[in-house]
């Protein structure tokens, strides 16, 4: 009796057991087979390597210009010495950086023994008139006698003689009144220009000698670029040609070519091209031109068509310039372009592509540096984009 009830409990317990079975094994099967194909999905390298954002290669209106570097110098520097000898300096007028006109009093030497010399040339042209004065006077009256024969021919010769003399005396004290009238106006020292005052040695009580550089000036406060340019670059250039100059604070000022050197350094196969800044209506701005200066700057020809790509778009690598491609399969495939000029269009800084690559196609924008050729990449709008490697 007590077989057939254990046997009778026994029954239900073992179909309990085998529907568990029946529903467990199924389950475990399955989640084996989706870690398996999960597992099996990272390691077969489908992961895209980096998230980056696509542009397109564009067409820009781009300037032509040549860039180039150089010193800022005067346009013309003039040197004003002393034309009096060995005269002491009384008085000195100017400093270095002021502004003087032509004709204005730059320095003045002690006169007062030029004057004495004015004053005794003076007397002896007044005693060499008068002494013609009586030689005329006696040669006349010897003319009025020669008819006559009152006196021999002798003497009227020698009162004729005696006037030539005199007024010869007169020229000749007339000439030294005249050099010490100009020694006495070289006491003064003028501007023989307009311009600005670069130098000064003058120092007043110096006695100098005839010939001495007492001041340096720029004439008419005019400066000039002078752009050091390859000899291949310098058919560019004509005479008239707008220029931008930028000095070392960034400050720019317009410039205009005023000629081109007609040779060549043979040491570095440059030539030199002059380019007058002109004086801007912000004075303040010119003050960051000073001669002696190095200054970098462009000449301007015009504009042009071009292809363009943003400047993160291109990456350098062994001395070569490339993009990457974007494929329809999410790879990139690394081209090889060359470049041109640079330019800011719209804030953004644009290359301009020669070669390598078409109008339109879709390449990477951002990220480029990380990429290697052939690699997955995700594309994303530029806004959520963070251009940055995504780990493996």
């Amino acid at each position: 009796m007590k077989d057939v009830t254990m046997k009778n409990t026994m029954m239900p317990l073992k179909l309990l057991v085998v529907v568990l079975l029946s529903v467990v094994i199924p389950a475990y099967a399955q989640s084996s087979a989706s870690a398996k194909a999960s597992s099996a999905s990272v390691t077969g390298g489908t992961k895209p390597s980096l998230t980056v954002t696509a542009t397109q290669v564009g067409q820009s209106q781009m300037s032509t210009k040549l860039v180039a570097n150089g010193s800022v110098a005067a346009w013309q520097e003039a040197i004003i010495g002393s034309e009096s000898n060995g005269l002491r300096i009384s008085e000195v007028l100017v400093n270095i950086g002021d502004v003087v006109s032509r004709g204005q009093v730059l320095a003045r030497f002690a006169n007062e023994a030029v004057s004495a010399d004015v004053a005794q040339a003076k007397a002896a042209l007044a005693e060499a008139e008068a002494t013609a004065v009586e030689a005329t006077v006696n040669a006349d009256r010897a003319r009025g006698l020669q008819a006559s024969g009152a006196i021999s021919k002798q003497q009227i010769g020698q009162y004729l003689t005696a006037e030539q003399t005199a007024k010869a005396r007169v020229a000749a004290a007339k000439a030294s009144l005249d050099v010490q009238q100009l020694r006495l106006k070289y006491t003064q020292v003028l501007a023989p220009d307009s311009g600005v005052i670069s130098a000064r040695t003058a120092t007043v009580g110096a006695v100098v000698g005839n010939g001495a550089e007492l001041f340096r000036m720029i004439r008419q406060g005019r400066l000039e670029w002078r752009a050091e340019v390859t000899s291949a670059d310098l058919s560019k250039i004509s005479n008239g040609a707008q220029a931008i100059v930028i000095a070392p604070n960034g400050e720019q000022i317009q410039g205009k070519v005023r000629m081109v050197a007609p040779t060549v350094d043979v040491s570095n196969r440059t030539g030199l091209v002059y380019v007058d800044l002109l004086q801007p209506k912000d004075k303040k701005q010119m003050h960051s031109f000073k001669p002696g200066m190095f200054a970098r700057g462009e000449f301007v020809f015009g504009s042009s068509q071009a292809m363009t790509v943003p400047q993160q778009a291109v990456v350098v690598r062994d001395g070569f310039s490339y993009v990457f491609k974007l494929n329809a399969d999410q790879r990139v495939t690394q081209v090889k372009v060359q470049t041109g000029r640079r330019m800011q269009i719209n804030g953004s800084e644009m290359i301009e592509i020669l070669s390598g690559v078409n109008a339109g196609t879709q390449i990477a924008a951002s990220g480029v540096g990380f990429l290697n050729d052939g690699d997955l990449v995700k594309l994303v709008t530029a806004s959520s984009s963070a251009a940055a490697p995504v780990k493996k």
